[in-house]
């Protein structure tokens, strides 16, 4: 299973930018597809989460800002990410909680690589 997050890079203070996970390989189901980030001198943090029936989460600080899409046919997380602030610059990390062909029952855990973001004028 692979994971391929995109979208990061430099945007002004006040901007938009949306991130993509594409998940890809041996995939039953994706029950779970989050997205987490770490910023400089923090730990890794959860930023927003969604289900596969939909339901979703957010942390505080970016509650009314991101929102955490999913596209089940192409196995694919969105985080479209609005009035973006400085305190939002971070590595971003997506995360799924996916069952297998041939293992259906369980489910396993799968981190990407990193997307940067760099919000700053």
């Amino acid at each position: 299973v692979q994971l391929q997050a995109s979208g990061g890079g430099l945007v002004q203070p006040g901007e938009s930018r949306k991130l993509a996970c594409r998940v890809s390989g041996n995939i039953f189901s994706i029950e779970f597809m989050a997205w987490y980030r770490r910023a400089p001198g923090q730990r890794r943090k959860l930023v927003a989460a969604i289900r596969k029936a939909g339901t979703t989460e957010y942390s505080d600080s970016v509650k009314g800002r991101f929102t955490i899409s999913r596209d089940n046919s192409e196995n694919t997380a969105y985080l479209q990410m609005d009035n973006l602030k400085g305190e939002d610059t971070a590595n971003y990390f997506c995360n799924v909680y996916l069952s297998q062909v041939g293992n259906t029952r369980s489910y396993s855990e799968f981190w990407g690589q990193g997307t940067l973001v760099t919000v700053s004028s």
